[in-house]
């Protein structure tokens, strides 16, 4: 049985757009080093499975957003 090494890599373009996000962003969190990328020559790629994996990390936690929304007080139905 022989494991298949094939790393798949993507653009910066193509990661900002799967992510959501600007190019600036992208390059923010490159250098804060929360998305590793690799630079060859003047090309920046990223690992798919790395861009995945941020992604993961990302996910929000059930009930960590309480700080977004107030809390209904008596008598206030909105």
């Amino acid at each position: 049985m022989t494991k298949d090494t094939t790393t798949q890599w993507t653009s910066t373009k193509k990661a900002a757009e799967q992510l959501g996000i600007g190019m600036r962003t992208l390059y923010r969190l490159i250098d804060e080093g929360q998305v590793p990328a690799y630079k060859f020559g003047r090309v920046i790629r990223l690992k798919q499975d790395e861009v995945d994996a941020f992604v993961d990390k990302a996910r929000v936690q059930p009930g960590s957003l309480e700080h977004l929304y107030p809390k209904v007080v008596d008598g206030d139905a909105s």
